[in-house]
């Protein structure tokens, strides 16, 4: 459904975007995951067709968005971080407006605004000046704007941003109902976002792309990265417990009076039968036993701050 193959945004001399290369399966729901200033919003602002590329290609919905802009974005509901709202406008004026520019027969227009009021929870304020908005309210305009063609992609940019708890929530919830209907490209650098509304996710970080994949495959990749942490009271011998099966590395470090081990395996539970066996065989009082393993947002962390080091 979106297929972007090398794609390179230069401001000036600065490269915002660098050979960036990912698709969006029809369907799925994706995460495009980074930091601030990653890159996420130009790549979102030029697939939208709202800013042109240096170089490469990007292809939405079978319509090249740099040759064919207008079918383009006709498949396209795109919602900014920030939506450029009219604060003079009412809510029911506003989407009327905007249905009649995306070219929405007569006859159809009241069915979807009345569908897009209902879905973004608008119906209670649908008289009200948007300028007289919260800002959670104004979000869900700017959504029930990118819903009202019925587009079969849409490309939501930080639609949470600036959201109360409870209405970050309800966003999710719509998120996760709209991924049954349409495809969704969703920018955020909340972890948490991806985790409860995607089915993949891309990570960016400093314009390029520095991992992808669907979430399970991420979180594999995460959690191969695990330790065992035993804290003992006893005469320890790290060598000898680097020695176990399944053991990588171990480091043994002094705690009041006790030694803490903590060995690196790929496999931790099967690794602490063993731990406890020896600790019995070698006289240690085990006092605390605990697996950890890398979680996705380590994962993500170990990735942007690999790249800070190196650059």
């Amino acid at each position: 459904m979106i297929h972007v193959s090398n794609l390179t945004k230069f401001y000036g001399d600065y490269p915002a975007v660098q050979d960036v290369s990912f698709d969006v399966p029809a369907g799925k729901v994706v995460g495009f995951l980074g930091p601030n200033g990653a890159g996420k919003s130009t790549t979102m602002r030029v697939l939208a067709g709202s800013l042109a590329a240096t170089s490469g290609s990007a292809v939405i919905n079978g319509h090249d968005v740099f040759w064919q802009p207008v079918e383009a974005r006709r498949s396209i509901g795109y919602m900014p971080e920030n939506c450029p709202l009219y604060p003079e406008m009412r809510i029911i004026e506003y989407l009327r407006f905007r249905a009649g520019i995306k070219g929405l027969p007569s006859a159809k227009r009241r069915e979807r605004i009345d569908y897009v009021i209902r879905r973004c929870w608008l119906g209670d304020v649908r008289r009200q000046l948007i300028g007289t908005l919260s800002k959670g309210y104004r979000q869900r305009v700017g959504l029930a704007d990118a819903l009202l063609a019925e587009p079969p992609v849409l490309i939501l940019d930080e639609p949470t941003a600036g959201l109360d708890p409870t209405q970050i929530r309800s966003t999710r919830e719509l998120i996760k109902e709209l991924g049954r209907e349409h495809t969704i490209l969703l920018s955020t650098h909340i972890l948490s976002e991806v985790e409860m509304t995607c089915d993949t996710a891309i990570i960016i970080h400093r314009g390029r792309v520095a991992a992808q994949g669907a979430l399970a495959e991420l979180s594999r990749q995460a959690g191969e990265h695990a330790w065992l942490t035993v804290k003992v009271e006893g005469q320890v011998d790290a060598e000898e417990a680097s020695d176990l099966p399944g053991v990588a590395n171990v480091e043994a470090q002094a705690d009041n009076g006790c030694t803490r081990l903590r060995f690196t395996a790929a496999d931790v539970d099967g690794l602490a039968p063993h731990v406890c066996a020896l600790a019995a065989q070698r006289g240690w009082q085990v006092r605390e036993l605990k697996p950890e393993r890398q979680t996705l947002e380590d994962l993500f962390v170990r990735i942007t701050g690999r790249e800070e080091q190196i650059a």
